[in-house]
């Protein structure tokens, strides 16, 4: 009876880790071994890890990744110019508490989408939270949020992220309103948080693509002087991939 009433009051308390540590703990004769220090470790530690589960599902949900990639799942067999020790670097989240951002370049089907979307689930993981746009929707959603009135909880909302994931950068020249709602979008991040743009149009035209040379300035200033760059270079994973090799990572867009 005792127990029945411990475990309610546990769920009612919001610690589903330990009921369950609980009730499993009860079920099993082993336990009955453990002193009370030991058991009361596990439970604790049951706790911790359905909280720190719950949380990493909902920063994955809210991130909207486009492909579930992870850093594991990176074929680092094809030779694409990818250094496997600055990628597990950058999995270890340093650049996200320094506030830098991360540029892939390449060219399509080399895989940037898919490794975007890893960084981005590493980020998770560590408890970051993480936000992924594809350029042009994201410009879509500016623009109907200065309609509807929803703008600035919009800019609130993408500044207070701590990984922005910007893909398909430059794959239209911006216009000159466009780059200004891009600048608002980067303004707001700059030395605050961190931002990872995959493109597939070289480092040195991404001026040149931003109408306003002011503006492109301004954008790449806050963007380049603090970031890591990676280039990826070889074929096309689908076209690997259709040739009869079957990676684990596969990337249907970038």
């Amino acid at each position: 009876m005792l127990h029945q009433h411990t475990l309610q009051k546990l769920r009612q308390m919001k610690l589903d880790g330990m009921a369950d540590a609980l009730v499993t703990q009860a079920a099993t004769t082993g336990s009955l071994a453990l002193t009370f220090e030991e058991r009361l470790g596990m439970i604790v530690d049951a706790e911790w890890t359905h909280r720190h589960n719950r949380r990493l599902k909902r920063l994955l949900k809210e991130a909207k990744l486009r492909l579930p990639a992870c850093i594991e799942d990176i074929d680092w067999g094809q030779p694409r110019g990818i250094d496997r020790s600055v990628l597990l670097a950058l999995a270890a989240g340093d650049w996200i508490r320094s506030h830098h951002s991360v540029l892939i370049e390449g060219p399509t089907g080399a895989g940037k989408t898919f490794l975007a979307c890893a960084l981005a689930n590493a980020a998770c993981r560590q408890g970051f939270s993480a936000r992924y746009y594809r350029v042009p929707r994201l410009i879509t959603e500016l623009s109907v949020a200065r309609a509807d009135g929803s703008y600035p909880r919009l800019l609130s909302r993408l500044s207070r992220t701590h990984v922005l994931v910007l893909d398909d950068w430059g794959l239209a020249p911006f216009t000159a309103p466009e780059a200004r709602e891009i600048l608002e979008v980067i303004e707001d991040r700059s030395q605050l948080n961190s931002t990872i743009v995959a493109s597939q149009l070289p480092f040195e035209h991404w001026h040149s693509a931003i109408a306003d040379p002011s503006v492109a300035d301004a954008v790449l200033d806050r963007l380049v002087h603090t970031s890591h760059r990676i280039v990826l270079k070889g074929e096309s994973m689908r076209k690997v991939k259709s040739g009869g090799m079957q990676p684990k990572e596969s990337d249907p867009k970038g």
